[in-house]
């Protein structure tokens, strides 16, 4: 890439006035898009955990718009951090701020290997290039399956508990989340396709940004010979039923962070099924998924 005289001029006048941004978010508080860039908590959720639990406590700015401190930003990280462990928000809430800090403190963390601990120094490191070379050569030495079970998702998790305790900044998330999405893209085009049921649509609900878990339960799903269609991250409800019914989809799959809105959430299925929770199921780890897929199978084979 090239740069001229006025780009380079242009660059300059932006770094100060990002930094001037900085300064004053940090004297001020944070808005409400940025909080979400720095916690990964969507805004419908900041707004409904404000009415249901009276946290957070935003101020408002003389444009009326929400202003958060930094305080209640650092406790917003923590309770994701514990969502992401598998609390609910119920009784995180509940919880005053020196218990919620020693919760936090001891929350188990996630399993560890060599590959994980190479990851993450690539990670902050920024060597993009050797990550994406060190989990490519990991899919193949271990085979996708067990590379989703045993590196991808520790290492999502690890990853973002290093964000949490402020070890990385939200660029270098962004990094390692594009090196491995790249990886399992790579490493689905390559499963043999059978063209087997059931055809498994695939996205997340509006607020949920989180692409990477959609990415590895494709991933499972795949390897289980179902075929899979993926509308990627943010899709309306009415869209994802126009899809089933132009598609002849079987199964729905929706990925949630443990941070998504559970009102959100309930709202959302209840769009795609009259009387949930008939039919749906939950999974919180990758490997159900092919089982319950297989079940799918053995209950519509002829007796």
């Amino acid at each position: 890439m090239l740069w001229d005289n006025a780009s380079q001029i242009g660059i300059c006048q932006q770094f100060v006035l990002d930094n001037m941004t900085k300064k004053r978010e940090d004297a001020e508080g944070l808005s409400i898009a940025a909080v979400e860039r720095e916690t990964g908590i969507s805004k419908d959720a900041l707004r409904v955990w404000e009415r249901r639990y009276g946290f957070p406590l935003p101020t408002r700015n003389a444009f009326g718009e929400r202003v958060y401190p930094s305080a209640q930003v650092a406790r917003l990280r923590l309770i994701r951090r514990l969502m992401d462990q598998g609390m609910r928000p119920g009784r995180i809430f509940a919880l005053p701020p020196g218990e919620l800090q020693a919760l936090a403190a001891g929350a188990p963390p996630a399993a560890r290997s060599t590959l994980h601990d190479l990851a993450l120094y690539l990670v902050k490191t920024h060597q993009t290039a050797e990550l994406r070379r060190e989990l490519g050569q990991a899919v193949v030495r271990d085979g996708l399956f067990r590379f989703i079970t045993e590196t991808a998702a520790p290492l999502a998790a690890l990853v973002g508990e290093a964000w949490m305790r402020g070890e990385i900044e939200v660029f270098e998330e962004h990094l390692f989340t594009e090196q491995m999405q790249g990886v399992l893209r790579q490493a689905i085009a390559q499963v043999p396709t059978a063209g087997g049921a059931p055809k498994v649509l695939l996205s997340t609900l509006p607020g949920e940004q989180h692409g990477l878990g959609l990415l590895m339960a494709e991933a499972a799903c795949a390897l289980e010979g179902a075929q899979c269609l993926s509308l990627g991250i943010q899709t309306p409800a009415s869209e994802l039923v126009a899809a089933v019914r132009a598609n002849a989809v079987d199964v729905v799959g929706l990925s949630f962070c443990g941070s998504y809105a559970a009102g959100a959430m309930r709202e959302g299925v209840q769009a795609l099924r009259r009387n949930p929770p008939a039919g749906v199921h939950v999974f919180t780890d990758l490997a159900s998924i092919g089982s319950a897929l297989v079940q799918w199978r053995d209950a519509r084979e002829p007796a």
